[in-house]
């Protein structure tokens, strides 16, 4: 009887790709126009990627990001939301788009926990996104234009500009967050 196949975390997984690959953290850098200490960090766990990280992550290593997400969104089902909520720091995400395989056109569910941010520099990567929020107060740094976005309230922007999100409310931040890349 074959043995169930144990999952690992997106870091573990990127790494285990990269190296079969062949790839070294310089070049997955020059692809991504990430740092390779972040993209180390993420490898190791010690960083949570935020959705446009893992879609440039998986363009870059020729894999399915949607996969890469409904795994996270699985173990996610399986442990408290506590626990998950920890795991991933301050952002957690789901796949709205699971059969968006190769696709140009991805739909996320982003939390943010209260008063919070992502913990990185600004996100950037080809395309465009669009922001709309469900719950919460978010403040969205778009270069260095900064929006204020309440329940009901969107923002459309070019996504190679420089971004970063955060939760400015007490409650927890819920948007839908759909990206296209080219």
């Amino acid at each position: 009887m074959p043995r169930a196949k144990k999952s690992q975390p997106i870091g573990k997984r990127l790494m285990k790709l990269r190296k079969e690959k062949k790839l070294t953290l310089k070049h997955l850098a020059n692809e991504t126009g990430l740092a390779p200490a972040f993209i180390s960090n993420v490898e190791k766990g010690e960083v949570i990627p935020p959705v446009a990280v893992i879609l440039q992550l998986s363009r870059a290593l020729d894999i399915d990001s949607g996969a890469l997400l409904s795994e996270e969104k699985r173990q996610a089902d399986k442990q408290s939301e506590a626990d998950y909520d920890k795991r991933t720091a301050t952002y957690t995400y789901e796949t709205l788009t699971p059969a968006a395989k190769h696709k140009h056109l991805k739909a996320f569910r982003i939390f943010i926990d209260p008063k919070s941010e992502h913990k990185s520099v600004s996100y950037q990567h080809l395309g465009e996104e669009f922001q709309y929020v469900l719950k919460g107060e978010v403040e969205v740094m778009v270069g260095e234009n900064k929006n204020i976005l309440k329940p009901g309230q969107s923002i459309h922007f070019n996504s190679a500009i420089p971004h970063k999100l955060r939760n400015i409310s007490s409650q927890k931040a819920e948007l839908v967050v759909v990206l296209y890349t080219p």
